[in-house]
């Protein structure tokens, strides 16, 4: 719709766009995003490429399984590591008790009839013998306790002389000392049946013992 020209517009009619150039209008749709990736939750285009994995991505492999083998030789290893002294101690003192108690009861005096009058042998025990076995009992005590602290970080002296590692099945990572020590108390049901328990990694097929499975843990190479 056109409108007369104002007689008191020196200027004439309004300057009009110049032609060929569609005059500005305003966006009904809002400001459209800036040019790059799409939005999230914006559907892709047809045949848009997912995103590489980041760079050095090596997929992790399942850990391998330790031996039946490999377990009894960290049980012996650790036994002559913690239990041999242990052992000795308690020979020692056993054999200086028993001497010291022979002795006693030999060359005894006689009393005024006749017959020997030998001291019982409850009072004839050695000091020195005493205080060995004593050492072996305190002395068992400090190596099982470090056993457990090594176990709960995966290798005790054992496990790391033949290359395996006890660690949680469900992430990897050590047991920790409380679960060590939960572990140790149910290797009693491995006992079980003649030790059926410790023969039963034998045809596992996580090569668990009944302990491993209280406690949710494998045996791996390390």
């Amino acid at each position: 719709m056109s409108y007369p020209p104002d007689p008191n517009n020196p200027y004439g009619q309004p300057q009009q766009a110049p032609y060929g150039v569609p005059p500005q209008q305003p966006n009904p749709y809002g400001q459209p995003p800036a040019y790059g990736y799409p939005q999230q939750g914006a559907p892709q285009g047809y045949g848009f490429p997912q995103q590489p994995a980041p760079y050095g991505y090596v997929p992790v492999a399942p850990p391998v399984l330790a031996s039946w083998g490999a377990r009894v030789g960290a049980y012996f290893i650790d036994f002559l590591v913690v239990g041999l002294p242990v052992i000795i101690c308690y020979f020692i003192g056993g054999a200086m008790l028993v001497s010291t108690v022979v002795k006693s009861q030999t060359n005894c005096p006689l009393d005024e009839n006749g017959f020997p009058n030998c001291p019982a042998p409850s009072t004839s025990l050695s000091g020195g013998g005493l205080a060995i076995i004593v050492v072996g009992i305190v002395l068992s005590l400090i190596l099982g306790i470090w056993q457990l602290v090594r176990e709960g970080q995966g290798q005790t002296i054992g496990k790391k002389a033949v290359g395996i590692r006890l660690v949680r099945e469900i992430d990897g990572q050590p047991l920790g000392f409380g679960m060590a020590f939960v572990r140790k108390l149910a290797h009693f049901l491995d006992g079980f049946l003649c030790g059926l328990g410790y023969l039963w990694p034998l045809w596992d097929d996580k090569s668990q013992c009944f302990a491993d499975k209280v406690t949710n843990s494998l045996v791996i190479r390390a």
